[in-house]
């Protein structure tokens, strides 16, 4: 089973930011939407996880209709991290991450939900900040914290939204070593939207670029890291060089 989009439409007044836009993800991958700002791929998975819903079209999760879904049901097989995901209480490590199990406890923590809190926690590498506040840690440990939430919420698919915002450069590898490891060890499908095409590149499976609401080019890493889609994509000159067996787009000359 999988994640199919078909024909998805949505509009702010006047303005069509996603336009009759289709896709499948395929499962046990990460796939990366990658496009220019304004081009719709926030809004793509905001529809993708109901926290939108698409003025036209359908979203199948696992061959039933998003919108026949119960809420419920949904949460124990999609989660989804936002970009604005802060949340003004002061918790530690440990409460945050016991957010991830509430699908499930509805707020009443079994002994199996503190299992899958405990091994989100170890996962993460964040055993030595449990009991930390939220507000104490720095971003790329916080950014740690919300993702073992999501862990924690054990969904076959997970949504993050730009997930390497305003972190420096050795905590955007170590987040994207983690997502690489969830889907090789665990099996899950990870789904992010992210700008730096580079990281794309060295870390995805599927590629999806998007630009004003519409799909310009889907598939691997290899066919997607071309000149000429990228040049098409962000409206730049683009060079593909191969390093390390992985293609790096120069385009700051």
């Amino acid at each position: 089973m999988s994640i199919e989009i078909q024909n998805i439409t949505k509009s702010y007044g006047t303005k069509k930011v996603v336009d009759n836009f289709s896709v499948v993800i395929p499962k046990g991958k990460i796939t990366s939407f990658i496009g220019p700002n304004g081009a719709g791929k926030s809004t793509v998975l905001s529809m993708m996880s109901r926290l939108i819903s698409a003025d036209q079209g359908d979203v199948w999760l696992n061959g039933v209709p998003l919108n026949q879904q119960k809420s419920g049901d949904v949460a124990k097989q999609l989660s989804i991290l936002k970009q604005s995901n802060h949340i003004n209480l002061r918790l530690t490590v440990e409460e945050l991450v016991a957010f991830g199990r509430f699908p499930y406890s509805k707020g009443n923590l079994s002994k199996n939900d503190r299992t899958f809190i405990d091994e989100a926690i170890r996962y993460m590498d964040l055993d030595s900040l449990r009991h930390q506040y939220i507000n104490e840690l720095s971003g790329g440990q916080r950014q740690r914290a919300y993702i073992a939430m999501t862990l924690a919420q054990d969904t076959d698919y997970i949504l993050l939204d730009e997930p390497l915002n305003n972190l420096d450069m050795k905590h955007s590898v170590q987040i994207m070593k983690v997502l690489r490891k969830l889907v090789n060890e665990l099996n899950k499908t990870v789904v992010i939207v992210i700008h730096d095409i580079n990281f794309a590149s060295c870390y995805s499976d599927h590629v999806i670029a998007m630009k004003n609401g519409r799909l310009v080019q889907q598939g691997s890493v290899h066919e997607i890291m071309q000149n000429s889609v990228l040049e098409q994509l962000y409206d730049m000159p683009m060079n593909i060089q191969d390093i390390n067996q992985h293609k790096i787009a120069i385009y700051f000359r």
